[in-house]
């Protein structure tokens, strides 16, 4: 039988997920999610279940409404790592989810560790 693209995407999100959780070391996630229109990233503390710091191409404020390209992803990393330091964030660990470390959410990642982000 074969598995849809979104079974598939759900597998490897979970395969990544566990990783992760496995030598997380109560340090934070920094989960990417990326649409079609739009890409966003949370800080998120697993222990406590809150979301310490976000951003998003949503916000009006980073110009970059309705878009999702790799420069909206390389604000979106900047972002979050400036609020991740206001938060007194420095180490996380990155969670890609499902999607490929590629092009956009390599980009995101690339400017957050600029920023100042260590994962």
């Amino acid at each position: 039988m074969a598995n849809t693209k979104r079974e598939l995407f759900i597998k490897r999100r979970l395969r990544v997920r566990n990783k992760l959780r496995k030598m997380s070391d109560g340090r934070l996630r920094l989960s990417v999610h990326r649409s079609n229109k739009n890409i966003s990233a949370q800080l998120i503390d697993d222990v406590r279940g809150v979301t310490v710091a976000a951003a998003s191409t949503l916000e009006k404020d980073l110009g970059f409404l309705g878009k999702n390209n790799i420069e909206a992803a390389s604000k979106v990393g900047a972002v979050i790592a400036e609020r991740a330091k206001a938060a007194g964030v420095e180490e996380c660990y990155f969670d890609r989810g499902g999607f490929l470390f590629h092009g956009k959410v390599k980009a995101l990642a690339d400017a957050a560790r600029e920023g100042g982000l260590k994962f």
